[in-house]
């Protein structure tokens, strides 16, 4: 079983307005409201892949309660802690004549230290029957920082994988309580560091700096593909994959979809060549539908083939 942790889950209005412009009127089209958040994107895409998943995190007030329906009604296994505060709404304009895309996010609601507690409380119990807990998005508001940092030292005691996909502050934290892996995004991956990416080379050389943090793996996304720092049977591996652009409809979610892709063909016994592959075929396939975690299987086949990758030299 994998187990998804969204603390700070979303209801998700997405609404096509075409040709949108700042100050005007416009009539949306195609909009759809879906449950939200980076741990409920990768569960999702992960029940596509047909992996056995349950998806957690915190809800609260009639939006909490909306959430919890829609995931029954996708079929998404769901446990979630009840708060007392109501849970966030997030709406994202896309804009398909020129391919951008605006995101309006509120805050989250105000999670008390009992609720906190509640939550890991409830993960010690479900992890058990575990072999990976995926810990993603942001934290709600008043919640320190560090609480990734203690859930993962805490976690780590169940024997399952912990997987950490977040930023900021909270990321920066949690990097030191050694994950198994953490999957940040290029601009993510930048502000751990410090500096920007000029260049191939300071991507790879930030999978070190990075790992060097604490972190045993480390899997660095952008447009074009993934770079992995991979540390099993006692070697080290550097691998880069590399896909073709495409003309993206959405890219709300396809990170997500990218991380389940490869937690998908590992729990499959993939190489990491493979997973590499099969993760970012995910992420570009999610990107040419609207929706967070969601994919046609067969555009993933299809990416897959286009997929280039390339064993990257030691530091």
């Amino acid at each position: 079983m994998i187990i998804t942790v969204t603390p700070n889950a979303a209801l998700d209005k997405t609404i096509q307005v075409p040709s949108m412009q700042i100050g005007m009127r416009h009539r949306g089209a195609h909009g759809f409201v879906a449950p939200g958040g980076k741990g409920i994107n990768v569960a999702r895409a992960l029940l596509l892949l047909q992996q056995p998943v349950i998806a957690t995190g915190l809800a609260g007030g009639e939006t909490g309660a909306r959430i919890q329906r829609e995931l029954d009604a996708e079929g998404i296994l769901n446990d979630f802690v009840p708060i007392e505060g109501e849970s966030r709404s997030s709406t994202v304009l896309i804009d398909p004549t020129s391919g951008r895309q605006t995101e309006i996010i509120e805050n989250g609601p105000s999670v008390t230290t009992a609720e906190l507690d509640a939550l890991l409380d409830r993960l010690e119990y479900v992890a058990r029957d575990a072999s990976v807990i995926v810990l993603a998005g942001s934290l709600p508001r008043d919640v320190p920082d560090d609480w990734y940092a203690d859930a993962i030292k805490r976690l780590r005691r169940t024997g399952a994988q912990i997987i950490l996909d977040s930023e900021g502050e909270p990321l920066r934290h949690a990097v030191a309580a050694e994950p198994h892996l953490v999957a940040p995004n290029q601009l993510e991956a930048e502000e751990l560091v410090g500096h920007e990416f000029s260049s191939d080379a300071d991507l790879i050389e930030a999978l070190d700096e990075i790992a060097d943090m604490g972190p045993r793996n480390v899997l660095i996304t952008n447009e074009t593909g993934a770079h992995l720092l991979l540390r099993e049977s006692g070697q080290e591996r550097r691998l880069r994959v590399t896909v073709p652009r495409v003309e993206a409809i959405s890219t709300v979610g396809a990170g997500d979809a990218l991380l389940a892709g490869y937690l998908a063909s590992r729990r499959r016994d993939g190489s990491p060549e493979e997973a590499l592959r099969h993760a970012v075929a995910c992420g570009t396939a999610s990107t040419l539908v609207p929706g967070a975690g969601v994919f046609d299987p067969r555009e993933v086949k299809r990416q897959v083939a286009l997929t280039e990758f390339h064993e990257l030299s030691l530091r």
